[in-house]
């Protein structure tokens, strides 16, 4: 982005925290651990950057008669109509039914009105699109979609870039993925200041994971697609494409149905590459509660929780970033954030994890290979 457009950006500049817990939890000399800590956005999730960019360019296109329109699970409709908020335009986010009242009561609280349409994301989008049409000056926000949603996430990367110690680059990044979205950002945030040779690692849990199969059958994977999962070819970015059926993960803020073909792409397409990682919605549960409660005090959703895996279990992060004898790696995970968490939920998540701490190891797969990682440590 050029300079005057980040001048006169709505997003916030968030904090990156040195974690001396998480660092020192993984060996001190081994690896710096860094936090972007997005939760701390005015709709506590990184999709305000990309939404409030998508929404900032509208607004200039129509002027004051643009209506935002906007189909969500949950995050990308609270950022939309923050954003309509601030400048003071109507917004309709349309929802799937059953939505939390806690969300609903945010929404309402922005000024925003709530529409609940389908079951699931794709026929509550399906919902959205015919409003459009019979709305004069009416744009439909993306959720994840969208070159211009990545354009502003991208702007994360440039913060951290500066945030750094001067001279130091991370040896990786890490960060959750469900449609794209923020991936797609931090692809081409590493692009813009020159670090594309820099190590991603895209993290989701195994009930949700349209991305992870997308790739694995773009790379020649000869393995059985799973149940629940079929494939389709874009012929546009000429990549296939996993069309996962029915969402079994509780981590919803990742339940895409499919995965941005323009982010399937360019991950495959980068020169440091992107390490597609799932891991069971147990473990997320777990470390959503260390985060909040033992370590650095935020509720974070399931979906976020998965980015920060890697940090709590050293015998993964060693196989996704092997440490080097004399050197200490630095790593970035980006706390994505959400607004789908609380107390009680952590209370919930507890008891799961209890019982489920009583059944053997926990099972990751990272590009295509099974660990087993210990559920105690």
């Amino acid at each position: 982005m050029s300079r005057e457009q980040l001048e006169h950006h709505l997003w916030s500049k968030t904090p990156l925290l040195f974690s001396s817990y998480l660092s020192t939890r993984l060996g001190p000399e081994e690896y710096a651990v860094y936090l972007k800590l997005e939760n701390l956005q005015p709709s506590y999730s990184f999709k305000y950057r990309g939404i409030s960019l998508f929404i900032q360019r509208a607004l200039a296109i129509h002027g004051p008669a643009l209506r935002i329109v906007c189909a969500s699970g949950g995050n990308a409709g609270l950022a939309a109509a923050c954003t309509a908020q601030a400048f003071g335009i109507p917004c309709t986010i349309f929802l799937p039914h059953g939505v939390d009242a806690q969300t609903l009561a945010f929404l309402h609280n922005v000024g925003a009105s709530v529409v609940e349409a389908g079951q699931f994301y794709l026929e509550t989008l399906r919902a959205a699109e015919a409003a459009v049409q019979t709305q004069p000056d009416a744009v439909l926000v993306p959720s994840y979609d969208h070159p211009t949603l990545w354009e502003g996430h991208a702007s994360m990367i440039e913060e951290i870039q500066t945030q750094l110690p001067r001279g130091v680059k991370p040896a990786a990044m890490f960060c959750s993925v469900g449609g794209g979205g923020l991936l797609g950002g931090v692809i081409r945030g590493c692009s813009d200041v020159g670090w594309d040779d820099v190590p991603v690692v895209a993290l989701e849990t195994h009930g949700s994971a349209c991305f992870y199969h997308s790739v694995e059958a773009n790379r020649g994977c000869t393995g059985t697609t799973p149940a629940g999962v079929a494939l389709r070819t874009d012929d546009t970015c000429g990549v296939r494409i996993a069309h996962v059926t029915e969402i079994k993960s509780k981590a919803t803020s990742l339940g895409a149905s499919e995965p941005s073909a323009g982010v399937v792409r360019a991950a495959l397409n980068r020169s440091g590459g992107v390490k597609c990682v799932t891991v069971p919605d147990e473990m997320t549960m777990q470390l959503a509660g260390a985060f909040a409660a033992d370590d650095h005090k935020f509720l974070v959703e399931l979906a976020c929780s998965a980015t920060l895996v890697p940090a709590y279990k050293r015998e993964l992060l060693a196989r996704l970033v092997p440490p080097s004898v004399g050197e200490r790696k630095t790593l970035v995970f980006v706390v994505c954030g959400g607004f789908k968490i609380s107390q009680q939920d952590l209370v919930e998540y507890s008891q799961i994890v209890r019982e489920d701490q009583k059944r053997g190891k926990w099972g990751v797969v990272v590009d295509g290979e099974l660990l087993h990682i210990d559920k105690l440590n």
